[in-house]
């Protein structure tokens, strides 16, 4: 079952109000989306964007049928990077509140209804890794690369220390056609490391999985063209929540929001000064939830 990260928290900070429009840039499963939509009631607009066709289709089968007192819902399959040119082409306003949230979907790993792509590295799934099927395969991407690249990846987006190690092994298997699927992907990894590695604190797999997650579905590239496209579709008292899951993701929503809000003509106002987390609670409850940052401002 899927468990929105920092619900309560993200419909604090975007605090939606009927007669406004609001963006789901990332759809997932929909659970803060079909919160938003009952807020913005009557009379609002709600746009939800995912790269993942299958969650498109998954949100729009939550929503059929049920009657929303909304002037429009559109569901789009699309890259929240991508906003501005959807904005332009549906012919919409400037946004009231926009929320990423930059976690893969629990329902894309093992057991969810989005799950076989090989985004988990506990099951045995063909090694995908795309939120768009139309992008080329994790599978087929990696034998193309060399070793230099694949320990810039990996050390760059995973931030693993044994990444030379893992790129030497991952990039021999590859280009012997023996990485087809996630745990082909994953022996290769765990041939490369201590056998206690991080003190069994997490998978050997984990730094690597994310690193090449990152890597083939271009997350930075798409997280940095919706955070300079701000101020140009962002409406004037317009709230923007963004949840991140990486030091690097979050190190760029942070410069990014911390420019907007001390330029000289200031752009926008912080709305928690700080990162919020999630509290003991909803770890307990969502332990993926332990990562989690959202920031959040409000454009003057």
């Amino acid at each position: 079952m899927h468990i929105p990260v920092l619900l309560q928290e993200c419909l604090s900070a975007l605090s939606p109000h009927s007669g406004e429009f609001f963006v789901d840039g990332t759809l997932g499963a929909g659970g803060h989306a079909l919160e938003v939509l009952e807020r913005t009631q009557p009379g609002g607009i709600f746009l939800g964007l995912d790269k993942d066709p299958s969650a498109v289709e998954n949100f729009q089968s939550l929503i059929t049928g049920k009657y929303y007192a909304l002037e429009k819902v559109l569901v789009k399959n699309a890259s929240y990077g991508s906003l501005g040119k959807v904005l332009e082409s549906e012919n919409l306003p400037k946004v009231d509140g926009l929320l990423l949230d930059l976690g893969f979907s629990s329902e894309q790993i093992k057991g969810g209804k989005l799950a076989g792509r090989g985004f988990s590295f506990s099951v045995d799934e063909p090694l995908l890794m795309t939120y768009d099927p139309k992008d080329p395969p994790l599978r087929d991407v990696l034998p193309t690369l060399s070793e230099e690249e694949l320990i810039q990846i990996i050390q760059d987006y995973g931030e693993e220390r044994y990444g030379k190690e893992i790129a030497k092994a991952v990039s021999k298997e590859a280009k012997a056609g023996k990485i087809q699927t996630s745990i082909n992907l994953v022996r290769a990894i765990e041939s490369a490391v201590p056998s206690n590695y991080e003190n069994h604190r997490i998978s050997p797999a984990t730094r690597t999985f994310q690193a090449l997650r990152i890597y083939i579905n271009q997350e930075l590239a798409e997280l940095e063209k919706i955070l300079k496209a701000l101020p140009n579709i962002i409406n004037k008292n317009g709230r923007v929540a963004i949840i991140s899951f990486h030091s690097l993701e979050d190190r760029l929503v942070k410069n990014y929001f911390r420019d907007y809000c001390h330029a000289s003509s200031a752009l926008a106002t912080p709305i928690a000064k700080k990162p919020i987390i999630a509290a003991n609670q909803e770890i307990n409850q969502n332990p993926r939830s332990r990562s989690a940052k959202l920031r959040a401002i409000k454009f003057n």
